[in-house]
């Protein structure tokens, strides 16, 4: 299973009777890709779930079997990150910042955990406890959602709170509008080049989907496992048994 269908299977958050449709599928390619080895490149194409659009995405990747939550603090961008350093991230990856741009467009599917933004709505500054980027009834409403002083680590709001689909590029439209959960989202209004691909994807959104379908399949040839390292899984969340 590749990893690209384990980010993308989590955008979509499939129903465990999706999962489980997906994962037969993949179990009848395994056999086919390892008797054709590098000859022929198997492909899935993944149908569209929550609202989204399908494409072929490359089948048969390796993955490994350890996974170490220290490894996502160094290859995973956090929330708080400005233009600049989303920029700085994804070009250690080999991403351009219009790629960048382009993927930020999967927050429009997902919950975020309060913690990952609450500093916007309580803690800004040493001038302003509100992020002033941060349109002020989309902050009311995550107050409400975000109490100030919660212990509650489990509290979690939609990304999308308008549309949460692929069908449109609504995430750039609530950006346009400031209303950005994380500070990473918004900062792509501060920077002019970036801004300039927020306000194209909002007005194109199958231009939107072209690029993001592409980035995606760019994403899927990191760190690409060969040989007998690791394996290729018949569930893209759990080891093989």
């Amino acid at each position: 299973m590749t990893a690209l269908l384990e980010v993308v299977m989590h955008q979509y958050s499939l129903t465990p009777l999706q999962e489980t449709q997906q994962s037969k599928i993949l179990q009848q390619m395994i056999p086919v890709y390892e008797g054709l080895k590098s000859s022929i490149e198997p492909r899935l194409d993944l149908k569209p779930y929550a609202g989204g659009f399908g494409y072929e995405v490359p089948a048969g990747r390796r993955d490994g079997r350890i996974s170490l939550v220290n490894e996502t603090f160094t290859n995973l961008p956090p929330p708080t990150l400005n233009v600049d350093q989303l920029t700085q991230a994804f070009a250690k990856k080999g991403f351009t910042q219009e790629e960048m741009v382009t993927l930020t467009g999967a927050h429009t599917i997902g919950r975020s955990h309060c913690t990952s933004f609450t500093e916007r709505l309580y803690n800004f500054n040493g001038t302003t406890s509100q992020d002033p980027s941060l349109d002020s009834t989309y902050a009311t409403q995550l107050k409400q959602r975000c109490p100030q002083g919660s212990k509650n680590p489990n509290l979690v709001v939609p990304m999308n709170t308008d549309c949460p689909s692929f069908r449109d590029a609504g995430y750039y439209k609530n950006v346009l509008a400031n209303r950005g959960l994380f500070t990473s989202d918004q900062t792509l209004m501060t920077n002019a080049a970036t801004a300039i691909q927020v306000n194209q994807n909002a007005r194109n959104p199958n231009l939107w989907r072209s690029k993001f379908a592409a980035a995606m399949l760019k994403m899927s040839q990191l760190d690409v496992l060969t040989g007998d390292a690791g394996e290729i899984r018949s569930n893209c969340r759990v080891i093989n048994s």
